[in-house]
Parts: C-alpha cells; sequence; structure tokens
C-alpha cells in the first residue's frame, strides 16, 4: 500500500516539474516544481538550463544558504530532499560569462506537497456555549483545525464530523457539525429540547480529516465541550400607552435582549411604517402619537437574527395597548330623523329614541352621553314634547295632540362628560286619527226628474258628505254605499277622491211603464275604523229620483233573422213572423226595403214574411233585405232588423259534359299514358252535384275498347284499354251522374278519332266515316262536281298535319292535367 503511494506520488511530482520547466514563474526567467521528501539517489537532477548560450563558461548557482543546489553541465541539480512546510520555495541566480560579459538569470523552484502532515485541532476553538431558545441550523461556535500540506491542494481540504455525544439526553442527536466549516448547531430534536435544568453540558467527539475526508486521509480526534446556558430571550410585558401623548418623540416604550452571540433586531406587525422601531441594543420606541379609535391595540413581532440575515431564534411578541382619552364628540349615526305621532297619543307616548356614538372607550366614562331638546319649530305650544337625558327615548308630553300643527321639526343635542357635543333634528308628522265621521249637509236630497229614454251613463245628481278630519287623509276620505233602493243595480255612483263628493248615474235603460220612481239611501263611511264617535243619521241621506214618461219606439224581438227555404217551394208560404211590440202599446206596421225583384212580401199588420214567387239557388242562392218597424202614431219612431234568406238546394240539374273534342284523337297502336281528359259540370250545389261519376254504357264491345280513369271530382281520362284499335271515328257511349239520391244523369255519344301517329306523335291520315254515312259509290255523282274544291281541302289538310309538332306522347298526354276547379 505504501509503495503504491509512493508511485502515485512520484508520478505526479515528475508530471509538474515538467509543467514548472515550461512555465515561466512570475518574475522569474524560468521556474521549476521539485516534489518534497525526494529519497532518490543523490545528487538529484532537477531540469536542464535552456537558456544558457552556447559561448557560456564559468557557470555558478548562488542564493542557496543551505547549499542545497548545485549546476554541472546545464543541469540544476540537488544534494538532498526538500521540506516544503520548511521552505515552500527557493529563488535561485544563475550566472555565466560570455565572451563580451557576464549575464545571469533567476530560477523559481517551488516545493510541490505532498500529503505527510496529520490535521491538528486548534484548542481554544474546543469550548463553546448554546443558548435556550436557538433555532436548529444556526451555528453556536466554530470547530477549527489546521493542516500544514498545502492549503490549495487536497491535502489540507478539512472534513469535520461528529462521532458522539456525551451524555446522551434528552436525545442521541441534539447537535450537528457542518463537515466543512465545522459549525455546531443544533439539530431539530436539540433546538425543541434543550434544557439546561436536565442537561447543563455536553461533550462532543469530533473527527477531522484531510483529503475531503477520503479513505486514506490523515485524520485527527478531539473533544467538543458545549455549556447550555439560559436566554433573556422572551416576550417582553404588555404595555399600556395613553393616546394622543404629547411627546417628545421617539418615546421608548419596551426592551428586549439576545444574551449569546451577536444579534440584530426588526419589528414585524400591522402598524403604519416607522410607528414603532427598535435600536441596535434592543430598545422599541413610539415614534408618533396613538389613536385608540384607529387601533386599539398592536401586536408586535421581534425578529433577531445573525449579521448574515439568519434568523436565530422564533420571535417574541410585544402587546401594545392603547389607553382612551375623551377626544371625540358624540355624533348621530344620521343628521335627520322622521318619526309619526298620532293625534290623540297620551301623554308618554314614545314616538322615537335616538343614540349618538362616541368612539372613546366604551369601558369608560368617555362614552357616556346626556340628551337635550334644544329646539322646535314652530315654537307654540311648548311643552309638546321631552327627550329623555340618558336614553335618548323622545316621548309626547302634552295631553293631547288635537289641534296642533300638522309637523314639528326637534333640535337635539347628545354631550359627553367632557362637554363635545353634536346635534340632529328630528321632523314629528302629526297623524290624523279618524275622530270625526262623514255628515250630509241635508238629510233628503230632490226629487230629481230624468226622462225615461235618457242615455245610460247620465248622472242625475251629485251631492257630498263632509268630514272633519285633515284633508286628503284616510281618515277624511269618504266611502258611499246605496243601501236600499237600488236592488236591480239600475243606478251606479262615481267618487271624486279630490273632493268626497258622489255622483249618482244611470247604469240601465229606464222604463217609466216598469218603474217611475226611485227612493235611494245612500250612506257615507271612512275607509279606517273610526277611533272616537259613531256613524250617525247624519251620514245617512235619501234620494229621490221620478222617471218622466217618453213615447217610445217599437221594439224588435230580434236583431237579425236567418231564414232558410228550399229551391221552387210554391208562392204564398210564410217563411217567417217578424216579432215585435211597442212600450206604449201603439200598433206597430211593418215593411221590406232591399227586395228589389219583389220575390218576398210582409203583412203590414202580422210581420208574416211570405215568398212571392219561386224561387231558384243556382240564380240566387242569399237573399238579404230589411224589414222596418214603425211606430202606429208616430211614424218617426221605428224599428229595424236584417233578414237573410238561405235558399236551400234541390237536385234539378244534370250533369253536362264541357268542351269541344272533335279536334282531338288517340293513337293507334296505344300510346301508353295518352288519354283525352273529359270535363263535366253540375249546377247544383255540393251537396247535390258533389263527385262526378263517368261509366261506360254497359256493351262488351265498348267496355273492352274504351277505359274511363277519374281524375278528381269533375274529370276523367278516356283512354284506349287495347292496344290497337282500326283508325276510324269512333262513338263512346257513357254516362255521367251526380252524387244526390236518387242521382241524375246524362247519356252522352261522344265522336272519338283514332288514327294511326308518327313518331312525334301527329295524326297520320284521315279517320273512316261513322256507319251509316253515304258511301264513296253513292255519291260520286257529288264529289265529281267538287273534286276540284275536295283536292284543294284535302292539300290544306295534310300540309297542316304536317306541320303540327305534339309532344311525345310517351311522355306527356293530352290534356293529361285537369282544371283544378269545376268548369
Amino acid at each position: 500500500m505504501a509503495d503504491r503511494e509512493t508511485t502515485t506520488m512520484l508520478i505526479i511530482a515528475l508530471i509538474l516539474v515538467i509543467i514548472y520547466t515550461f512555465a515561466p514563474c512570475s518574475g522569474a526567467n524560468v521556474k521549476i516544481g521539485v516534489p518534497e521528501n525526494y529519497d532518490g539517489i543523490f545528487p538529484w537532477y532537477l531540469a536542464k538550463l535552456r537558456n544558457l548560450p552556447g559561448n557560456y563558461t564559468e557557470l555558478t548557482v548562488t542564493g542557496d544558504d543551505e547549499g542545497i543546489f548545485g549546476v554541472d553541465a546545464q543541469f540544476l541539480y540537488a544534494l538532498k530532499p526538500l521540506d516544503r512546510e520548511k521552505q515552500p520555495s527557493y529563488s535561485l541566480q544563475v550566472s555565466f560569462r560570455t565572451s563580451e560579459h557576464r549575464q545571469s538569470f533567476t530560477v523559481e523552484v517551488c516545493v510541490i506537497d505532498k500529503n505527510d502532515n496529520v490535521p491538528i485541532f486548534i484548542g481554544e476553538s474546543m469550548r463553546g456555549s448554546v443558548q435556550l431558545g436557538l433555532l436548529k441550523g444556526i451555528p453556536f461556535m466554530q470547530v477549527d483545525a489546521r493542516d500544514r500540506d498545502d492549503r490549495n491542494t487536497a491535502h489540507a481540504e478539512l472534513r469535520f464530523s461528529l462521532m458522539e455525544q456525551t451524555p446522551r439526553i434528552p436525545s442521541s442527536q441534539m447537535f450537528f457539525i457542518s463537515s466543512i466549516t465545522g459549525e455546531v448547531s443544533l439539530t431539530e430534536e436539540g433546538a425543541s429540547t434543550l434544557d439546561p435544568e436536565m442537561c447543563g453540558r455536553y461533550k462532543l467527539l469530533v473527527m477531522v480529516k484531510d483529503m475531503a475526508g477520503k479513505t486514506n486521509a490523515f485524520f485527527t480526534n478531539g473533544i467538543v465541550t458545549v455549556e447550555v446556558t439560559g436566554n433573556t430571550w422572551a416576550s417582553p410585558d404588555p404595555v399600556r400607552l395613553q393616546e394622543n401623548l404629547p411627546g417628545p418623540y421617539p418615546i421608548p416604550i419596551s426592551q428586549v435582549k439576545w444574551s449569546g452571540s451577536q444579534a440584530e433586531y426588526s419589528l414585524e406587525g400591522e402598524f403604519p411604517e416607522m410607528l414603532f422601531t427598535i435600536s441596535r441594543e434592543g430598545v422599541i420606541y413610539l415614534n408618533a402619537p396613538l389613536d385608540r379609535e384607529t387601533q386599539d391595540q398592536f401586536q408586535i413581532s421581534i425578529v433577531v437574527e445573525r449579521p448574515d440575515g439568519r434568523e436565530i431564534a422564533k420571535p417574541v411578541e410585544l402587546r401594545v395597548m392603547v389607553g382612551d382619552a375623551n377626544d371625540n364628540r358624540p355624533t348621530f349615526p344620521q343628521a335627520q330623523y322622521h318619526t309619526v305621532v298620532k293625534e290623540l297619543a297620551a301623554r308618554g307616548t314614545e314616538i322615537l329614541t335616538v343614540q349618538a356614538a362616541d368612539n372613546d372607550d366604551p369601558k369608560t366614562d368617555n362614552v357616556r352621553i346626556f340628551y337635550r331638546l334644544v329646539g322646535q319649530i314652530p315654537e307654540s305650544p311648548r311643552a309638546l314634547f321631552r327627550v329623555d337625558r340618558d336614553s335618548g327615548v323622545i316621548s309626547v308630553q302634552a295631553d293631547s295632540m288635537e289641534g296642533t300643527a300638522p309637523q314639528y321639526t326637534l333640535t337635539i343635542t347628545a354631550e359627553d362628560a367632557k362637554g363635545l357635543n353634536s346635534s340632529c333634528t328630528l321632523v314629528v308628522t302629526v297623524q290624523d286619527e279618524n275622530n270625526n265621521p262623514p255628515v250630509f249637509s241635508q238629510h233628503e236630497y230632490g226629487p230629481f226628474h230624468i226622462p225615461e229614454d235618457a242615455l245610460v251613463g247620465t248622472t242625475v245628481t251629485a251631492v257630498l258628505a263632509g268630514d272633519a278630519d285633515v284633508r286628503g287623509g284616510d281618515s277624511w276620505q269618504v266611502d258611499y254605499r246605496l243601501e236600499s233602493g237600488n236592488e236591480e243595480e239600475v243606478f251606479t255612483f262615481v267618487t271624486d277622491k279630490q273632493t268626497n263628493e258622489v255622483s249618482l248615474i244611470l247604469s240601465k235603460v229606464l222604463d217609466f211603464e216598469r218603474e217611475s220612481e226611485y227612493i235611494l239611501v245612500l250612506s257615507a263611511q271612512n275607509p279606517v275604523a273610526l277611533v272616537r264617535g259613531r256613524y250617525g243619521p247624519a251620514s245617512t241621506a235619501t234620494v229621490s229620483i221620478y222617471v218622466d214618461d217618453v213615447n217610445e219606439g217599437p221594439i224588435l224581438s230580434q236583431s237579425h233573422y236567418e231564414v232558410t227555404v228550399r229551391e221552387g217551394e210554391e208562392p204564398g208560404r210564410v217563411i217567417a213572423t217578424i216579432r215585435g211590440y211597442d212600450p206604449d202599446s201603439h200598433p206597430i206596421r211593418y215593411s221590406l226595403q232591399g227586395d228589389t225583384k219583389k220575390y218576398f212580401s210582409i203583412g203590414k199588420y202580422s210581420g208574416e214574411l211570405k215568398t212571392v214567387q219561386a224561387l231558384d239557388r243556382e240564380e240566387n242562392s242569399t237573399y238579404t233585405m230589411e224589414v222596418i218597424a214603425v211606430d202606429g202614431r208616430n211614424s218617426s219612431l221605428s224599428a229595424s232588423t236584417l233578414v237573410t234568406v238561405q235558399i236551400l238546394d234541390v237536385n234539378d240539374n244534370s250533369p253536362v259534359l264541357v268542351g269541344d273534342y272533335s279536334w282531338k284523337y288517340l293513337c293507334t297502336p296505344r300510346w301508353e299514358d295518352q288519354a283525352l281528359v273529359l270535363a263535366s259540370r253540375d249546377s247544383d250545389g255540393p251537396q247535390h252535384g258533389g263527385r262526378l261519376n263517368f261509366s261506360l254504357r254497359s256493351d262488351a264491345t265498348v267496355r273492352r275498347n274504351w277505359k274511363l280513369t277519374p281524375i278528381n271530382d269533375t274529370h276523367t281520362n278516356l283512354s284506349l284499354n287495347i292496344p290497337y284499335l282500326a283508325p276510324e271515328v269512333y262513338t263512346v257511349p257513357f254516362t255521367i251522374s251526380d252524387s244526390s239520391s236518387p242521382p241524375r244523369s246524362t247519356f252522352i255519344n261522344l265522336p272519338v278519332t283514332v288514327c294511326p301517329c308518327n313518331v312525334r306523335g301527329n295524326c297520320k291520315m284521315a279517320a273512316k266515316q261513322l256507319q251509316g254515312m253515304p258511301t264513296i259509290q253513292s255519291a260520286v255523282g257529288i264529289l265529281l262536281g267538287t273534286f276540284a274544291v275536295i283536292g284543294t281541302i284535302l292539300v290544306v289538310v295534310f300540309v297542316r298535319l304536317s306541320y303540327q309538332n305534339p309532344k311525345e306522347p310517351s311522355k306527356t298526354n293530352q290534356e293529361r292535367v285537369p282544371l283544378k276547379t269545376s268548369i
């Protein structure tokens, strides 16, 4: 193991020699590194001096008092080992002579360190003391050691460790040592359990190693003695300061002291900046007056720190309480109050309590407040109100508030024991009470006359019940009621809330013949209950109303008559009777207006409405006329009603075919989707006309050749029922029937042309003539006479057919889309 270390050190030394040989030292011509404690063969050649010229002579070396170094043939050598701890470097002067003159240069020999020294503790650093309350991790002492080896190498890089603690109470791990700095501090267990009464002294076995604590390092053990001491670091007693102190400031108010190492102090807490400060000696100062109403106490944390800013111990607390001075005037929460007092309120009735607040200390007499009533507007009558001196309760002092002003404004002051005061105003509204019932000015009103034809809404009269209470209030308002005489609700009333006047208004039509006199009993009351008194006869009045007779016109029982008559009815039939009466029992005469064609008549005195002639619904389905009823004694009085006569439909019309089909044709062979659209019409209404049905004659040939396909209520498609039919003009027999019961029908023989068609759907030849018509042989004589004319006509016809361009039958259909309304 030792040989291996020696070899390693030699290799390091040789490397350093090479480095120093070729790296000049500062201030030297040549710098050479030489390891200490060389144990090889001497002389020990250290380096070749490369600065010598080729023609030098008289080479010498000086600056070595011990005669260790020499030069030989340009080589610097040593005659014995070097000791870095004895002398770490040598400065040699090498001189020589050239042909011209003598020269010299400096050679710096640096002794390279070898780990040949054991670290040792410095005795005075092995004793220390720890203060109670010190936080964990805060150093309270530092163990120091030194190593004679080169401090710039790992040989002197020291590491500390704590090996053992004696005694091991109350915990075996009370202390911690920094491996690099040797600073000793408390662990968390030590900081929380340290107690000088339990253990006042600890001995710590500490080890120091060089080589940064490697396994092959030299080491030394030592005993560190730690004394446990008490501490003056504690929360100071609470301080009570009077607010608004006159000064001068700053004023010292308390002091703290950390009894251990050097410390610095600072303050923390909820207080304005610089209000409280602390000196280096731990004296706490107040720097400005305090205001208890702003803040009545302060909780100040006092922090102790090392000069490097690390907190040494937990902060202690200083409580500062602010004493009160009577420096606040009592104030009301609002400048003005409003309240109401009833006019019948008895003496001593409390109407409001005012409370002022004083920001001084509530535990002192500074907040005791006295109340006074100092003003009243209007001033008369006096002594209406009083305020309790201590409670601030405002009450009625007068026997009654009747007859006083409707409103009073009171001024109230609040004053403390020092005479500081403030005031507020109280607006007192005297509330009227219902102590006066409404009273009519007279017991009977009328009689009042009103014609029986007076319009609904007519005002008959207006009366008034007066009330002595304050105008406009609920006690003054009057509610009227019709107690009797208005059981049929012929009259109603409307009250003017501004004047209390009530108007009697006609709400139904009058009838002298039925009722000619009304005696109304009207009562008046307030909407709120009477506080004093009662409703008597003066609050009730009688209103007499006479109805004057007026000649009235006739009245018809209905404003509109609806009458139904079947068409074709025999004339002279009574279809309705117009009913009317005259309130005055006068005869009534009836007449018609609006019957311009004179289809109807009416009995002059009977009111019977009759038909004059048979009616036809297809000509006109509705008749509207007016019946006039005239008073038999006064023709200016009349009444009228409308009569609407609805003519009921009778199935008296057969359906008919509509349209010209002579120019239309069907292609043969049959084209798909090709058909003739047949249209029909029935003049009767929907009840009898309704859906019109097309049906072919019951003939096998007809039904084989033709087909009818309904489209809607009035249209159907006629098409070929077989693929091929010989070109010809055919007569297609079919019947059109309506939907009535029994139905009406019409038989039709429709000529239909069937012809061959080209690809565009044009008929290519004329169709054959119908059977029964004259033949060519029988008409030769006639045709010969007109041949030229017929030829010309045929040419024109064929030219016309060749220019026709109907759409392709496969895509369209002749008149395929029928009319959507009946023709």
